[in-house]
């Protein structure tokens, strides 16, 4: 433990300048705080700058508590209550943001995300935070009897140096994206004061399938796809629940399912990988919104051959690939119940066993995280450690691939903001 100090230096220590540090940072200083952001980039908001190509997928139309996944999953409630779609409206008007607005409610800068980041740079700035950037942090230690009030209770160890303060903020985010200086110092922070890390794992990634699977060769192909992830190999349930390892309801319906040459990727892959573990397979619709026995039973469908009425709406080498060639060749009206059933199964329920993930590198976020029963709720403040916040990626709330995220970062950090 650190020698007892006489005064911090600083209200609130906010270690990570990303999204949700930023907007930590900017909200507590406008509380009148006294706040210090450090960062080991160089630059404020790095990965803010350059995700969503540059623009920033920065919230969406409609945000709930479903949207997101984790071991507690009713923690994210309080702060996306007090944080909601129209406050990321506001913060974009009162920045000069024209917002863009994609499919599915994807909510984007017009212009680039820089320009965001510079806002809240400023903001803060403005408000009298301070910046240590290109810094690394070492250690977070608690200060030894630290009692009144305006005592320090935390003493924060760098490259360049020392600093106390009152309260610290883990933001530090995930190992996802390490091209851009991602770690997972967070999650030694949290070990450090006693906190448990749920199991880390890349998301919102690509899929990679096994050499001799029966769907190789079709790279560049795309099409709209359901997916649903079918059991729970190798997992404990959550605490209090149960798992009876059933299909569950699709986690991507009707997104773009791009063949790559390692597996698959795109919008459908990227939103089944936030649920998928080792060993769960996958459940493909490769015709959703259609049935096959409606195109079976079309007027006129029964001289057709079968490969050919179906490559209306499946690209020709997937209908190859996936229909055997003795009943591709077959007409619609000489299938038997039997070749009618396992054709909707091909289908609408083709099922592939993932051998892994594009791993962090190719990740836009990571799962897991800081344990949220040892968080509270409201205000982002550790149950072990007071004082110690966390918000943002670190913590086990993960969301699905369409602004979800970086609208938790600021929902997060501005929860931590108020509460310091």
């Amino acid at each position: 433990m650190s020698t007892l100090f006489s005064r911090p230096d600083y209200d609130a220590l906010i270690l990570g300048a990303g999204a949700s540090g930023l907007y930590c940072a900017m909200t507590a200083a406008e509380r009148g705080r006294r706040a210090l952001l450090i960062d080991h980039a160089a630059k404020p908001g790095c990965k803010l700058s350059i995700t969503g190509g540059g623009k920033c997928n920065l919230s969406n139309r409609s945000v709930t508590p479903g949207d997101y996944v984790g071991e507690n999953p009713d923690f994210c409630r309080s702060a996306l209550s007090r944080f909601t779609p129209e406050h990321i409206a506001e913060l974009a008007r009162t920045a000069g943001i024209t917002l863009e607005e994609r499919e599915h409610g994807q909510l984007f800068c017009a212009r680039s995300a820089r320009d965001l980041v510079r806002f809240l740079v400023s903001r803060c700035a403005a408000q009298g935070c301070l910046m240590a950037l290109d810094e690394k942090i070492l250690a977070v230690e608690p200060v030894a009897n630290a009692g009144a009030e305006d005592s320090p209770r935390f003493c924060l160890r760098t490259s360049k140096g020392r600093y106390t303060a009152r309260n610290v903020v883990v933001a530090t985010g995930s190992p996802a994206w390490p091209q851009v200086g991602a770690s997972g110092i967070g999650y030694e922070l949290a070990r450090s004061f006693g906190h448990r890390i749920v199991p880390i794992r890349p998301a919102l990634c690509g899929l990679v399938m096994p050499q001799d699977w029966g769907l190789s060769g079709l790279s560049g192909i795309s099409l709209p796809a359901d997916i649903r992830v079918e059991g729970r190999a190798g997992r404990s349930p959550a605490p209090g629940k149960k798992d009876k390892g059933a299909p569950r309801l699709p986690v991507a319906e009707s997104l773009a399912l791009l063949f790559t040459h390692r597996g698959i990727s795109g919008p459908a892959a990227l939103q089944a990988s936030l649920h998928w573990r080792k060993g769960d397979a996958l459940l493909i619709n490769f015709l959703p919104g259609l049935r096959t026995e409606d195109l079976l039973n079309a007027p006129g469908a029964g001289k057709t051959l079968c490969r050919n009425l179906l490559r209306g709406h499946v690209p020709e080498r997937l209908c190859a690939a996936l229909i055997p060639d003795a009943l591709g060749r077959k007409k619609t009206a000489e299938l038997s119940r039997a070749e009618r059933t396992l054709l909707a199964e091909l289908l609408h329920c083709h099922r592939l066993v993932p051998s892994g993930t594009e791993g962090f590198s190719r990740a836009e976020i990571a799962a897991g995280g800081v344990c949220t029963r040892e968080i509270s709720s409201r205000s982002m403040e550790s149950l072990r450690a007071p004082g110690l916040f966390f918000c943002g990626e670190v913590l086990d709330v993960s969301g699905r691939l369409g602004g979800y995220n970086l609208h938790w970062a600021f929902a997060s950090g501005k929860a931590a903001g108020e509460a310091l």
